[in-house]
């Protein structure tokens, strides 16, 4: 494979993956390890969760060799915040569709309200998806709906995107390129 149309494409939450949350003083009893993200309090757009938000994760996430894409209810905001924070240029952005009728009917059927729209927007292309909410609904609705490889990769919120994560989506890749 040549080129950037190619490449396969990483939809990339921020809640969970990269911002922790969630754990017990037992999981964690140190709490989460913060970061100097250069942001101050006070600052427009400064949040504390950010962070948590380890800066090592942006070349880790450009090496995977993926055409990164933001998939979070962040939205435009994760370019302002993150992206720089992460060593990462401005990322496309996955726009979320007003809700319909089918979310009302995938939530009954336990399909997150994001599936649809990312395999809308893969296109048949190979993706991988991060996200700390994926279940196996997700996966069997992508499988029979996506003519490409996929993978849906769960994140546990508690610990965000860790070596073992990248160890996956490595072998992962390099398996489905």
């Amino acid at each position: 494979m040549t080129g950037s149309a190619q490449r396969p494409l990483l939809f990339l939450d921020v809640d969970g993956p990269l911002i922790p949350f969630g754990a017990t003083p037992q999981q964690r009893p140190d709490g989460y390890p913060t970061y100097r993200t250069g942001a101050a309090p006070g600052k427009p757009g400064w949040n504390p969760l950010l962070s948590r938000i380890d800066p090592a994760l942006g070349p880790r996430l450009t090496a995977l060799g993926c055409d990164l894409v933001w998939a979070t209810t962040w939205m435009d905001e994760a370019n302002e915040c993150i992206a720089p924070w992460l060593g990462l240029p401005e990322l496309p952005v996955v726009a979320w569709p007003e809700p319909a009728y089918d979310d009302e009917l995938d939530r009954r059927d336990g399909l997150h309200w994001k599936t649809r729209p990312l395999v809308d927007r893969a296109a048949g292309r190979t993706f991988v998806w991060v996200d700390d909410e994926i279940t196996a609904a997700d996966r069997a609705w992508v499988a029979a709906h996506h003519p490409g490889p996929a993978l849906l990769h769960r994140v546990d919120p508690a610990q965000g995107l860790t070596d073992a994560d990248f160890a996956a989506m490595d072998a992962w890749l390099r398996a489905n390129r």
